[in-house]
């Protein structure tokens, strides 16, 4: 005899991948909060044990899980005491969140490549908020994601991916030189070009304005709470322009899956 479902066989498998996806997120969000915090100290992820970054002892295995360490560790180092840092939290948190998401939005292989992009983005606003610092490798790891699902014939086409692609980069390189050339000093990172490109590959050239327009609009909100705290803002503030486009671009692919 079969025994009903109290809450529907369709339900239970509908969870099955997002599960999957939030977990694969905090793995993932795990090493990338490793990558954010040492790479720019010139601290290797890949080689040798994890270690506190305080007293260098090597951490375990329960210290090395995922969020749940840090938490039964009262975000603290069990061997010294030192606090571990919350960036490594909320980069897992964030990572979990958008593996969840994203496999809640779009279950299988489109779901997939929009987690990859989701969580390379996490990665890059830390270090751009933080340094100022949009690596080459993981913007290109960005770009190959982009160019992996088009090839795999999830939409947008590959036509449009390329000409974002073309267009990302393009443009906001050629604004970059106009205002080295007019105002003599540099206005723009280098790493902002090629990231808008690596977005532009993923989510084609018709999300480009929107990019532009809503990292733009968050970076005035940003500023405008910052006014409202008293802070200084000086006239040539620098702002993590590659951050703020990576903060819109992801939501911007998760409302085109939800289409």
């Amino acid at each position: 005899m079969i025994l009903p479902d109290p809450i529907g066989a369709g339900w239970g498998m509908s969870w099955i991948l997002p599960a999957l996806g939030a977990i694969l997120g905090l793995v993932a969000g795990s090493f990338l909060a490793a990558l954010a915090l040492r790479w720019p100290r010139g601290q290797s992820v890949m080689r040798g044990r994890s270690a506190c970054d305080a007293c260098g002892h090597r951490l375990g295995a329960v210290d090395l899980l995922p969020v749940f360490g840090h938490l039964l560790r009262r975000g603290r180092c069990a061997y010294c005491g030192a606090p571990i840092d919350r960036r490594h939290l909320l980069i897992e948190l964030a990572c979990g969140g958008v593996g969840l998401v994203s496999l809640l939005a779009a279950p299988g292989l489109e779901g997939l490549c929009g987690a990859m992009f989701g969580w390379l983005l996490v990665a890059l606003i830390a270090l751009d908020v933080d340094h100022f610092w949009l690596p080459d490798e993981l913007v290109a790891a960005l770009a190959v994601v982009g160019v992996g699902a088009g090839l795999a014939g999830i939409a947008p086409p590959m036509a449009d991916r390329l000409i974002g692609g073309l267009a990302g980069f393009a443009g906001l390189a050629v604004i970059a030189i106009l205002y080295r050339v007019t105002r003599g000093r540099t206005g723009m990172g280098g790493g902002d070009p090629k990231l808008l490109g690596a977005i532009g590959l993923t989510l084609g050239w018709q999300a480009l304005p929107l990019v532009l327009l809503g990292g733009a609009s968050v970076g005035l909100a940003l500023l405008g709470v910052r006014r409202l705290r008293g802070d200084s803002i000086r006239a040539d503030q620098e702002v993590p322009l590659g951050a703020l486009m990576a903060v819109v671009a992801w939501p911007l692919w998760l409302v085109a899956a939800m289409a």
